[in-house]
Parts: structure tokens; C-alpha cells; sequence
């Protein structure tokens, strides 16, 4: 099939490469012209037949906004936008709403797989009516890793990237009890080869994972991560993960301390500490240190 492709960054572009290997035709738009294959939205909706397939991965928010929008006027009844970056489900009845409109469909997909899903595939959740999504099945499954499992029509509109928020949450407290696990084992000086323990988990344990195996890799590169800084950013859907909890009253204690665990990483010196310390010295008597 055809497809079009709005955003050949670090994903999409790989993402084009591994549509066209399976013998698709994509043509690309990005805002630099040396990743694109035609310089506007315009060009790009021409050069397609109808009824088209436009898949949108750029930024969340207003760049995904003005995008649709644009589309919104080039596209033709029939026609379909797939959202694949990393929009907030909220964001999404309103698309397809505003897309519906004009006779144009709407199916949300978040994308999981990284810099390595080019080789390996993309893990793929999808949302949207099934008259939409089969429209757009040929790029699912090209996209997908090889195997029975790695994609999945979540449900309507929405729970695509709702999907993936919960799968990013699930992340972030994955990543934490790593980190925390590695940072006990650095500390104690009975322990005289982190790396290695990590390495000895890969296989046999119940916490064998892809993110164990990448810790892996990351100590072979650097056994004890003296060259890098301890700050974590967070890409928001952590964020939308704790606020969907609060709005289901769900209890999510591990994914919501992971995040705020980024957020104490920032801090070269916390303020919340300087408290404990003046409280431990008031009631106990313990000694606190001075700039």
C-alpha cells in the first residue's frame, strides 16, 4: 500500500525504512528538508492516491495539533490519519471528532521499540473503529516484530495511546527498581562485581527483561556510570499515568514513586531534605551538616 509519513526523526525515519522493506511505498515529510521526501504536507498529500493513509509522528501537542489540522483541509472524505507519537488520549476523541467532520478517519497507535525497533519491530496499540484500523493493517503489520504477538486493537478511540501511557508508567517503576537495586549493590563492599550480578540475572531470574538487558549494556560501556550525571527527565505520559490513576482512584504506589523519584533528581539540593535535617536536629538532637 501507499502511506504517508509526517516526522522522520529518530523514530520515524526508522520507521519508514522498515514499511518500505516489507514493499510499501512511503513517502516522508519532515521539516528538514534533508529527511524528506517532498518539502510540504501539500506535496505529500498529492503524490498519494485515494483514498489515503497519513500517518502523523511528531511531538505531542501543538505540533501534532497543527498537523491534523493542516491535514484536516488536504485530505479528502475516505481518507485516514493515524496519530502514532506519543499524544495524550485525551487528545484524541477530539481529533477523530474534528477529523469525522470532513469524512476523514482517525486511528490513534502508540509505538513502542526505540531506537532498536527498525531490526527487532515495533510493539504497536491501536485504537479506532475496525473499518479504520484495517485501512491501515498492511503498515501494522510491517511495523510489528515477527512472532504472533507485538500488536494489538486495544479498543476505541483513545486507547491506543492510552495503552501505551500505562505500558510507559509500568516503565518508569521498572527502570526504578533497577536503579535502586544497582545502587544497593554499589554501595555494600561485600559486593565486589556489580556488573557481573546484573549480567548473572539475564538468565534463570523471574526479573530477566529486555531493560535488564540494556543495563547490561550500559555497564559494559560504563562499569559504573562515573561519566554520567544523575538526572532523569520524563517524557510527560508518567505524568498522565499518575493523573489517570487519580481520576480512576486506582492505586498506583510504584509507578507514582518512580516518577517522583525523576523529580528528586533534579534537585542538586533538595529542599525537602533541608527540612528533615532541621527537623531531626529539633527533636533528636542529630547533627545537621552546613553550606
Amino acid at each position: 500500500m501507499e502511506l504517508g509519513l509526517v516526522g522522520l526523526g529518530k523514530m520515524g525515519g526508522n520507521m519508514r525504512e522498515r514499511i518500505r522493506r516489507a514493499g510499501h511505498t512511503v513517502i516522508g515529510f519532515d521539516r528538514n528538508p534533508d529527511l524528506a521526501d517532498v518539502h510540504s504536507l501539500e506535496e505529500l498529500v498529492g503524490k498519494l492516491s485515494g483514498p489515503r493513509v497519513v500517518w502523523v509522528m511528531v511531538p505531542a501537542g501543538a505540533a501534532t495539533q497543527s498537523t491534523i489540522d493542516e491535514l484536516a483541509e488536504l485530505l479528502e472524505p475516505g481518507d485516514v490519519v493515524v496519530d502514532g507519537g506519543n499524544s495524550r488520549w485525551t487528545d484524541d476523541e477530539k481529533h477523530a471528532e474534528e477529523l469525522a467532520a470532513k469524512g476523514i478517519g482517525f486511528v490513534d497507535c502508540g509505538v513502542s521499540g526505540g531506537v532498536w525497533g527498525l531490526e527487532n519491530g515495533y510493539a504497536l496499540m491501536y485504537g479506532g473503529d475496525a473499518e479504520n484500523v484495517a485501512r491501515v493493517q498492511p503498515v501494522f503489520d510491517a511495523l510489528k516484530p515477527e512472532g504472533t504477538f507485538g500488536s494489538v486493537h486495544a479498543g476505541k478511540v483513545g486507547a491506543g495511546h492510552f495503552a501505551k501511557m500505562v505500558h510507559n508508567g509500568i516503565e518508569y517503576a521498572m527502570m526504578q527498581a533497577y536503579a535502586e537495586g544497582w545502587e544497593l549493590l554499589e554501595k555494600v563492599d561485600s559486593v565486589t562485581d556489580v556488573r557481573e550480578v546484573f549480567r548473572s540475572w539475564q538468565e534463570g531470574t523471574v526479573i530477566r527483561s529486555w531493560l535488564l538487558d540494556l543495563a547490561v549494556n550500559a555497564l559494559d560501556e560504563d562499569e559504573h556510570l562515573d561519566t554520567l550525571k544523575g538526572f532523569a527527565q520524563d517524557s510527560g505520559e508518567g505524568r498522565w499515568t499518575v493523573e489517570a490513576a487519580i481520576d480512576n482512584a486506582v492505586p498506583l504506589p510504584a509507578i507514582t514513586a518512580s516518577l517522583f523519584a525523576r523529580f528528586a533528581s533534579r534537585q542538586e539540593d533538595s529542599p525537602q531534605m533541608k527540612m528533615i535535617a532541621a527537623l531531626r536536629n529539633q527533636f533528636g538532637g542529630h547533627a545537621v551538616e552546613k553550606k
